[in-house]
């Protein structure tokens, strides 16, 4: 990666209504590869054995630091350190890496949809983005019908006053209801009573619609099995220059989250159609009763909808930009819900509820990251001061060892999110500080944050809209 490529996109609120490049075309794959076909069965046990035989080596190399450290916390502490802070995080880091080396993403079946959409908002005190929002909207390119059923829930900033203003002007079809119950769950369930298209979106009132968004979601829905109940959007970070927070942050959704959802949507199990941008079977929601009073409730929906027998797709080309947290203490509080949604979908849902292997494997992971965070928390970040001071008895060489790894897992995804971006005539641009400080302390704030996120769900703390 040279100096010039460590780069990110522009922001796409410089240009709401991009124009086609001469020479490309938008919504259309290309043809289907002569390459032989790999079932995704063989794909995941292709990952597995990769990913084995990354752990069997790792275990190999570090005999020698399993040996020092054995003299300072014995055997069994040792193994114990050495298994959540380098054995489980390598084999899953190399099971995602050659999960995204084999992944070949099918092309669209039918690339210019036309079916009516609903998008459903959820708002409160959503004054100063949603006039935004509603613009994105109105500015999409795509055949069909397009109606908003925004629902105010509680807000005390004229939210609905200012939608309702702006959907005239842009002559957008908007009906906007008041729930008084607080809860991000009450709301979206009133917005889906009055929905009557088969198909809906949910999206937040902070986020822009990149101009093929909803017909690249929608494409890839009608292209796919009819047991396919949502599909996830591709969401990135549209405030990146804010700060340093968010320029960190920019990189998590662009090669972390988003490597992460294009691994699950490969094993047709994408864990979270996020309520940012996601794409809804109506009839699949109403089955599984909406969205659930927890505060990750659009991760026990997803969980809900596998459950019940529906598989979930990540569609890379639906590309929608969000407002992420530039203020430390509302990065905690959004990475510490994530967390506790983790754990409420496993409540809910626990991973063997689920109906295939895949689910379960992908469920199943969510079971060993709060360890994973518990480990790196209390166990590696201490290490990691200790060597400070020269005592390499937790944090080491051998430690390094999966950096390589992780760096090969980001250049994959920075290569496959340049020909997607290629795709939607996004520029890319640059952002090398917080590249660095991704790979290297991203960790350190992230795994503190997610252990406060189960603390709070394991004593039931009180929980917050946003």
């Amino acid at each position: 990666m040279t100096t010039n490529s460590v780069v990110l996109y522009t922001h796409l609120t410089q240009n709401p209504s991009p124009a086609p490049v001469k020479g490309k075309t938008f919504g259309v794959r290309p043809a289907p590869s002569t390459r032989r076909y790999i079932s995704v069965a063989q794909k995941f046990w292709i990952s597995q054995t990769g990913a084995l035989v990354w752990v069997s080596l790792s275990v190999i190399l570090s005999l020698p630091w399993l040996r020092d450290l054995s003299e300072v916390i014995g055997f069994v502490s040792a193994i114990l350190v050495i298994t959540f802070i380098a054995y489980v995080p390598g084999y899953l880091v190399a099971f995602l890496a050659v999960s995204l080396l084999v992944d070949r993403q099918p092309p669209f079946k039918v690339s210019d949809p036309d079916l009516p959409i609903t998008i459903l908002i959820a708002a409160r005190n959503e004054a100063p983005n949603i006039v935004m929002t509603l613009q994105y909207i109105a500015n999409q390119n795509y055949r069909g019908p397009i109606s908003v059923v925004l629902v105010d829930n509680g807000s005390t900033d004229g939210t609905a006053d200012v939608a309702l203003a702006k959907a005239r002007e842009l002559k957008l079809n908007l009906l906007c209801l008041r729930e008084e119950s607080p809860g991000k769950n009450f709301a979206l369930n009133a917005g889906l009573a009055k929905i009557v298209t088969p198909y809906f979106i949910t999206l937040d009132a902070d986020t822009l619609l990149h101009r093929f968004a909803v017909k690249h979601i929608v494409a890839r829905l009608l292209s796919s099995p009819p047991d396919v109940g949502a599909v996830a959007g591709h969401v990135l970070v549209r405030n990146s220059r804010d700060n340093f927070l968010t320029r960190i942050q920019e990189w998590d959704y662009f090669l972390g989250i988003a490597s992460i959802k294009r691994t699950q949507g490969l094993y047709q199990g994408t864990l979270v159609a996020q309520g940012a941008f996601s794409l809804y079977k109506t009839e699949a929601v109403r089955q599984v009763s909406g969205w659930p009073d927890t505060i990750g409730e659009d991760i026990v929906l997803t969980w809900k909808l596998q459950q019940a027998g529906y598989r979930v797709y990540f569609e890379p080309t639906a590309v929608a930009f969000t407002a992420v947290p530039k203020v430390v203490r509302h990065f905690v509080r959004q990475r510490s819900r994530w967390a506790r949604g983790m754990v409420e979908g496993m409540k809910n849902v626990p991973p063997w509820y689920q109906p295939s292997y895949l689910k379960k494997f992908l469920t199943g992971i969510d079971l060993v990251i709060p360890v994973i965070d518990l480990f790196y928390t209390l166990v590696w970040i201490p290490g990691l001061i200790l060597a400070c001071f020269g005592k390499y008895y937790i944090v080491g060489p051998y430690t390094l060892f999966v950096l390589p790894l992780n760096i090969g897992v980001s250049l994959i995804m920075y290569t496959y999110q340049l020909r997607v971006f290629g795709q939607l005539d996004l520029r890319v641009r640059k952002n090398r500080l917080g590249f660095f400080a991704y790979v290297l302390i991203y960790q350190l704030i992230s795994s503190p944050v997610s252990l406060w996120g189960y603390v709070q769900e394991l004593f039931q703390t009180r929980r917050v809209w946003r």
